[in-house]
């Protein structure tokens, strides 16, 4: 049966020892939150995960969500309420919020260590309360004041949760053709007809109602995605005074039979006139609902990381415990039948691609939540741009690349338990399936992978790109006589210009045929994530060199850098190869050469 062990002493080195975060948060307002305050927060956010969410993993997979097609109401799986019960007493829900709604208003940073625990130790029971944050950012962002008053206090205490409405049964990320219709009525308010599908904890009775951010379209709309508005639609009624009355015109229409996840509830919605509130300007929807979406998309690359994280705990464990076959140079315990799986190269390479992918995803995704910080805090106007150039660019790395590592993460770690890991006593398949829907929802890695190359890369000429590349450097720069560092600065420094290379060269084709972004996109994403952690991996070594930390521990983020350095990073000459091979190689093929 599977375990989950909060990883404190690799976050408390990626907080102190690489990202600084003592005196990031000191230099952005924050000094009360120093390491004796970040340190409680670990220790009781790491005992709730393992004493309270953890055990309640397998219960959600095996039992589910429970839909009553009678009343529409879904019921979570056992022990999930009372376990939100203990979230919200604890003050969870607002950890990162603005105290004047009911918030700590703790760093980001500290809400991206929460979110990897809690979904470590359980990713279903995550769903429910990880879509309120992004909520309450676009009514805090976008909101009328009364909109804030009235909604964003029993979002932030978790007296309520949130929703985002966006997919509709004809209309995945083409959110142009939506056909949810918004009419006026009475009192400012809309009445919102359509349905929705795909619905994160779109209907359950862990609190009392559920705020529906909802895209739809007015009478008067132009076609397109220029014509979305949002609208906030409750599950009762709110009238403008905070007075909660009857029951609006939602309902929950069924819950999907996924694949993994099982204890979330994914919920079609269907509103039949249901009345809610515009929120920012007509027509502006979508804008609104990006603060949303990227909320989320960090939000789910945490989902692949803990999920990754917990497999190869898992695995770890396994290939220590199971004796099979002697070492190929002679048994390491000859008083034993057979020697660990441990001691076999190829399972050491499975071990390490875990943990090499894990630790450094972890630097990648703590970066881009510090981002977060920087861009709202920061003294001066060009650090906050700067800061938030570079987080929109890392996003889509981050959500796509380490849900995509936690496949492979997860696949590994099943594969050390051989016949054993797909065995459904052992859990490690239930890793496998969850990991697999991390790549899709809150945006497929191909769409993650334009947004980089399109977006964010070829619409700012590729503002982020340098940005990154001058961190990069800048690091190069001062590690520059470092003989023990040589070995990973010049290859970084290579692979970074490589980048930049080939970054110029796919915008030069794109000029003359477009195809070629899309052609290169998610190639040029893969071949982006391994060249960032591969800074990582030197930053880490730069760091725990440097740290008051066992030499165990400095040894082994020494070799699992050599380790990354000279086995995953190689990956990227298959993806420059592909790159490069351009939009002919995809785009030749008649539609008739595919088959009937």
């Amino acid at each position: 049966m599977s375990s989950y062990k909060a990883p404190l002493d690799d976050l408390r080195f990626a907080l102190y020892d690489v990202l600084g975060a003592e005196a990031l948060f000191e230099r952005l307002g924050h000094a009360e939150v120093n390491r004796e305050l970040v340190d409680a927060v670990l220790d009781e956010a790491a005992r709730f995960a393992e004493t309270v969410l953890a055990p309640l993993n397998r219960v959600g997979d095996e039992i589910g969500c429970v839909y009553d097609k009678a009343t529409g109401e879904v019921a979570p799986p056992p022990g999930f309420k009372q376990a939100f019960d203990q979230f919200v007493e604890g003050g969870w829900t607002g950890l990162t919020n603005d105290p004047e709604h009911g918030g700590q208003g703790m760093p980001a940073l500290l809400g991206g260590v929460l979110t990897e625990l809690v979904d470590g130790a359980n990713l279903a029971w995550g769903n429910f309360p990880m879509l309120s944050h992004g909520a309450v950012k676009a009514l805090e962002t976008y909101g009328e004041d009364w909109q804030k008053e009235v909604f964003l206090k029993p979002l932030v205490t978790g007296a309520w949760t949130g929703t985002m409405c966006l997919t509709e049964p004809h209309c995945g990320t083409d959110l142009g053709l939506l056909k949810t219709r918004a009419e006026p009525i009475a009192d400012g308010m809309h009445a919102i007809t359509g349905t929705k599908i795909f619905i994160t904890a779109g209907e359950h009775d862990l609190v009392p109602n559920i705020v529906h951010l909802v895209l739809a379209k007015l009478p008067d709309a132009p076609p397109g995605p220029k014509g979305i508005s949002l609208f906030v639609v409750p599950k009762f009624k709110v009238a403008r005074d905070g007075t909660v009355g009857e029951r609006n015109a939602v309902r929950c229409g069924a819950i999907e039979h996924k694949m993994g996840i099982h204890g979330s509830a994914t919920c079609v919605m269907n509103f039949d006139g249901a009345e809610g509130y515009l929120v920012g300007q007509p027509h502006k929807g979508l804008q609104a609902m990006f603060v949303m979406m990227n909320s989320a998309r960090l939000g789910v690359g945490v989902q692949g990381l803990g999920l990754s994280e917990r497999a190869y705990q898992n695995a770890l464990r396994y290939a220590r415990e199971r004796l099979q076959s002697r070492s190929l140079s002679g048994p390491k315990n000859p008083d034993k039948p057979a020697d660990p799986l441990l001691v076999h190269p190829d399972v050491r390479r499975m071990l390490l691609s875990q943990k090499a992918l894990v630790e450094g995803g972890r630097l990648l995704s703590l970066h881009a939540y510090s981002l977060l910080d920087e861009a709202e805090k920061a003294g001066d106007a060009e650090a906050r741009e700067r800061a938030e150039t570079l987080v929109g660019f890392l996003t889509p790395i981050s959500k796509a690349c380490l849900t995509e590592w936690s496949i492979e993460n997860t696949y590994n770690a099943l594969q050390c338990f051989g016949g054993h890991g797909y065995i459904h006593e052992h859990g490690m398949e239930q890793y496998a399936r969850d990991a697999r829907i991390t790549t899709l929802y809150e945006g497929t890695t191909g769409i993650q992978s334009l947004d980089l190359i399109g977006r964010k890369t070829a619409a700012t000429q590729g503002a982020g790109l340098k940005l990154f590349l001058a961190e990069v450097e800048a690091f190069a720069r001062q590690h520059e006589g470092d003989a023990a560092l040589a070995q990973f600065i010049a290859p970084l420094r290579a692979k970074c210009g490589e980048w930049g290379k080939l970054t110029i060269d796919v915008l030069q084709r794109a000029a003359s045929n477009p195809e070629e972004l899309g052609a290169a996109s998610t190639d040029y994403l893969f071949y982006s994530g391994y060249v960032v952690l591969a800074y990582w991996w030197a930053r880490s070594v730069a760091a725990a060199a440097a740290a008051d930390r066992p030499q165990a521990f400095k040894d082994a983020k020494r070799e699992t850098a050599r380790f990354y350095f000279a086995r995953i990073l190689p990956r990227t000459l298959a993806h420059k190869a592909a790159i490069e091979a351009g939009a002919a190689s995809l785009m030749s093929m008649p539609d008739a050469g595919f088959g009937a």
